[in-house]
């Protein structure tokens, strides 16, 4: 019997997509809780400027982590790798509750790339557990339901730290505290879905393993190369977008808590725009227009919002164009890139997806990172924080040729009655 019709007697997908979806909702939770208060300390220690160092050294460290990770996923069961990380992380959020009151500004870089890698991390795995517990036919009926935990989350995560903040006295630090109390309830919720065979995972088809050396193989194909530069142009104008706006917000939010309490309402205004647009506006652009126009509402937004920034670097101005980066990102843009690997065969999705989100991501953050510096830090002329938005607004133009490139190939192959046999064959 094949994956894709292989059944299940142990729980309805239903019941395991709510069940799934509850725990992303609380894995988002968690994070909202020590993401607004890991911006909110770096500028109190150590101040925006040295965000891109940070970045950088983000990305390093997880292009070293990524080779032994995937030997500890290979190694043990995924349950093990996301029970095993919720512990860890668990204490090592205790453990910096507790240091960052010393208020060492090397105790606050390292927990800002902590809640990155922890974001990226426990996502991962939580959709990597999800693979391998739907089939595909169902996966296509009921991911939906499952990201929308996540949107949810993030939304009442924001509220709740604002909240927490500005109702209960709850200091920065102390937010820790809560996010490791929600990974706690993860870890029981997780527990309890195993011991229900809700987590039982299946079979993975070996055509779906990564070859380490399809990378000439996928750069001889041009719809793909046109897939990486459409989301590499996008990781690369977010380090752009992100130091104006935390820029502005150091600039306009001198006490601790204040930040904190901000940055935690201005995400869960993110999460609340992320969720109405792919309600709302996702679904209609994608039936009556189509998925490249889907594609083309992040670069044509964040270029006008870009240029609202120039003119008026405003607090306003600059969360405006935040969300019209990432709350577009996260919504009708991710709709829309994902639907674009639907013509590729599925070992060449599966291969695309591993090198540009391993490889490809983290160069173009770096890169982000790199033309931050040399504007404001390296440069003999004096740039301002308005005048980064004029390589965003490059990135846009060049994201939009790669939109418009790859539109013919993409409306040519769909056209096709068999268009993921052969025809994006690497």
């Amino acid at each position: 019997m094949s994956l894709a019709n292989k059944t299940r007697d142990d729980a309805p997908a239903g019941s395991r997509a709510a069940v799934l979806s509850l725990n992303f909702f609380l894995i988002i939770l968690a994070y909202y809780q020590i993401k607004p208060a890991s911006r909110s300390l770096f500028i109190e220690y150590l101040g925006a400027d040295q965000l891109p160092y940070v970045w950088i050294g983000t990305a390093l460290f997880l292009g070293s982590l990524i080779g032994f990770y995937h030997q500890i996923v290979a190694r043990y069961s995924r349950f093990r790798v996301v029970m095993a990380t919720c512990i860890i992380s668990i204490v090592v959020l205790i453990i910096f509750a507790y240091a960052l009151e010393t208020g060492e500004a090397a105790t606050a870089a390292i927990f800002y790339i902590f809640v990155d890698i922890f974001g990226v991390i426990l996502v991962e795995q939580f959709w990597s557990l999800t693979n391998t517990v739907f089939n595909p036919r169902d996966g296509k009926t009921w991911f939906g339901l499952v990201a929308v935990g996540g949107l949810f989350g993030g939304v009442v995560g924001g509220l709740l730290a604002t909240f927490l903040l500005e109702k209960m006295s709850v200091s920065t630090s102390e937010l820790l505290f809560v996010a490791a109390a929600f990974l706690a309830l993860i870890t029981l919720i997780n527990i309890v879905m195993q011991r229900a065979k809700i987590l039982d995972e299946l079979s993975i088809p070996r055509s779906a393993i990564v070859n380490g050396k399809s990378l000439r193989a996928l750069l001889s194909n041009q719809y793909i190369i046109l897939i990486a530069a459409i989301l590499l142009l996008a990781q690369l104008a977010q380090p752009l977008v992100e130091f104006q706006f935390i820029k502005t917000v150091e600039q306009n939010f001198l006490i601790l808590d204040e930040r904190t309490s901000y940055l935690a309402s201005f995400f869960a205004v993110l999460g609340a725009v992320s969720i109405l647009v792919n309600l709302i506006i996702t679904p209609v652009i994608h039936r009556y227009l189509g998925v490249i126009a889907g594609l083309t509402v992040q670069p044509l937004m964040l270029g006008i919002t870009s240029m609202i920034f120039m003119w008026s670097p405003t607090m306003t101005a600059g969360a405006i164009m935040k969300i019209s980066d990432r709350g577009l990102s996260y919504s009708i843009n991710r709709a829309s890139k994902e639907q674009l690997y639907i013509p590729m065969e599925p070992v060449n999705t599966y291969q695309a997806k591993a090198w540009i989100d391993m490889l490809g991501y983290r160069l173009f953050k770096v890169l982000g990172s790199v033309i931050i510096l040399a504007m404001t830090q390296w440069s003999l002329f004096s740039f301002s924080i308005a005048s980064i938005s004029w390589v965003t607004l490059c990135c846009c133009l060049v994201w939009f040729y790669a939109i418009f490139s790859i539109s013919g190939h993409y409306r040519s192959i769909v056209a096709q009655p068999s268009s993921t046999t052969g025809v994006m064959g690497t």
